[in-house]
């Protein structure tokens, strides 16, 4: 995680800082922030958005010269909020008014990474950028008529449960979200720590049910460890580009040098953005000083530069052979950085296709603890690429393993003998996945699938009854999700290629 057409957050890629390592698996452990174009997820509120990238900083001083005069056509606005406060069957209030008055022109801009933050949207994302918060730890966008996970947070309930880039949120306890702002779904499926949140969730052509119990979703942005396949190669994963992720990056490589490695991955898998100094001053640690990190162009005028220097990386600097990992739900300042390292260092990117948003948000102080967050720019890759909507491509491709596709199983339905359904094909693949072999899986519950369930409930200290009841659709899932854990290709292969230079 963003709003396909405003931003909220239960956690955003592009907007605030998140980090962790992981794929972007349906069934792999990952914390899924929702920024920039999308929603935060991951906390309480709804502000941040997916792959928002922003400048953070206060703008008045250019909104008040845009204030230079009135346009005629507002005289209506101002005629509407007459007739209002004049005629309305029942009193509102001014501040009412004004909200909505502002809330509709930055829906207007019909810009998933322009929105208006007021009350606790507002006080959700400054919350993102620093400490933690409860919620489930996603991504969210505004997309056609319904909310769009653009990623979860590693590690979050969200990442947990299996949740997905590019999963569509249907509804929420029940209810359709059809037409809804990310700041209204943002806002139902956030809550305290310990309570659950329904939704139906629509993954290519399957739609299914998942229940997910909320929890702290942290913000720290890093964290790293020596890969299991080499020792020679740190690998450190970041969730997010918060507004410590360059003290914490620092931090790692330093602790991962003093344990013998001599090479690094950089696993920037579904990682939705953040704060646009910490991607200038991440990326700038990998650079010679004077090499372009990237360009940020305005709607007039050439293209600002940005180059490596002391100014953002203090000195420190990363020499060793790197890799950087992406898929689908690396977006925003993630992709920042990515490109840099790619087209500047000329290091390889491995992984899947990123995300593709190619535009700066500026946030600007209103009254009221109020804040609008405005497209104001776009960047472009250090060669002028701008690949929004268009992703970065990996220098080495590698996919996730297909059962991590799988869709989960909804486990408020029990399939017994006898039945045919989609939940039935999927438990027999992943029967097969645990060594059944089955012939049948084409969805029809028959007495071989039958006899494979009664195994697994054993394997699995499941209480016997031969039908996919609840606990043991759970236990079906979370196996294929140990089984992701285990098999990483991606990260295999970026750490083979990091340790081959």
């Amino acid at each position: 995680m963003a709003q396909n057409k405003n931003s909220s957050q239960e956690t955003d890629p592009e907007s605030a800082t998140k980090k962790k390592t992981a794929a972007p698996y349906k069934y792999r452990l990952r914390t899924v922030i929702i920024t920039g174009a999308a929603s935060l997820l991951i906390g309480v509120g709804g502000t941040v958005g997916v792959g928002a990238l922003y400048v953070q900083q206060q703008q008045q001083a250019a909104a008040k010269n845009a204030i230079t005069y009135v346009p005629n056509s507002f005289r209506d606005l101002l005629k509407v909020y007459g007739d209002i406060k004049e005629n309305y069957f029942e009193t509102t209030s001014d501040t009412k008014l004004m909200n909505g008055a502002i809330n509709g022109m930055v829906k207007a801009l019909d810009d998933p990474f322009s929105q208006y933050l007021a009350g606790d949207d507002a006080t959700e994302l400054n919350t993102t950028m620093t400490g933690s918060f409860e919620g489930i730890g996603a991504e969210i966008s505004q997309g056609d008529n319904h909310i769009e996970i653009v990623s979860p947070i590693k590690d979050s309930p969200a990442d947990k449960a299996g949740l997905k880039a590019h999963d569509v949120i249907m509804s929420i306890n029940g209810k359709s979200t059809q037409g809804w702002s990310t700041t209204k779904a943002s806002n139902t499926i956030r809550g305290k720590k310990g309570t659950k949140v329904s939704l139906n969730i629509k993954r290519g052509d399957t739609t299914f049910d998942i229940t997910v119990e909320r929890g702290v979703v942290p913000l720290t942005s890093v964290s790293s460890q020596l890969s299991t396949q080499n020792k020679q190669v740190g690998v450190i994963a970041i969730s997010q580009f918060s507004n410590k992720t360059n003290t914490e990056l620092e931090k790692a490589i330093k602790s991962l040098r003093t344990k013998g490695a001599r090479s690094f991955v950089i696993d920037l898998r579904q990682n939705p953005g953040g704060l646009l100094p910490q991607a200038l001053s991440t990326a700038s640690m990998f650079l010679k000083d004077g090499q372009r990190i990237m360009q940020v162009q305005g709607r007039t005028g050439k293209p600002q530069i940005f180059t490596a220097g002391k100014e953002y990386d203090d000195g420190f600097k990363v020499t060793e052979p790197v890799a950087v990992l992406i898929d689908s739900g690396s977006a925003s300042a993630s992709e920042i950085f990515a490109a840099a390292i790619q087209q500047s260092r000329h290091s390889a990117l491995v992984g899947e296709k990123s995300y593709g948003k190619g535009t700066v948000q500026t946030l600007t102080n209103l009254s009221g603890g109020a804040e609008v967050k405005i497209t104001t720019n776009k960047w472009l890759t250090p060669n002028g690429t701008w690949i929004n909507k268009k992703g970065l491509t990996p220098d080495v491709k590698v996919a996730y393993p297909e059962f991590a596709s799988w869709p989960l199983l909804n486990s408020k339905k029990v399939n017994k003998l006898g039945d045919v359904a989609t939940d039935v094909k999927t438990a027999q693949k992943i029967l097969n996945l645990a060594g059944a072999k089955l012939t049948e899986v084409s969805g029809y519950f028959d007495g071989a699938t039958q006899t494979a369930v009664c195994n697994f409930q054993t394997s699995q200290h499941v209480t016997v009854t031969g039908k996919l009841d609840a606990a043991t659709k759970t236990a079906l899932n979370n196996y294929v999700y140990d089984q992701a854990q285990k098999s990483d290709p991606m990260m295999t292969k970026a750490v083979q290629t990091a340790a081959a230079k």
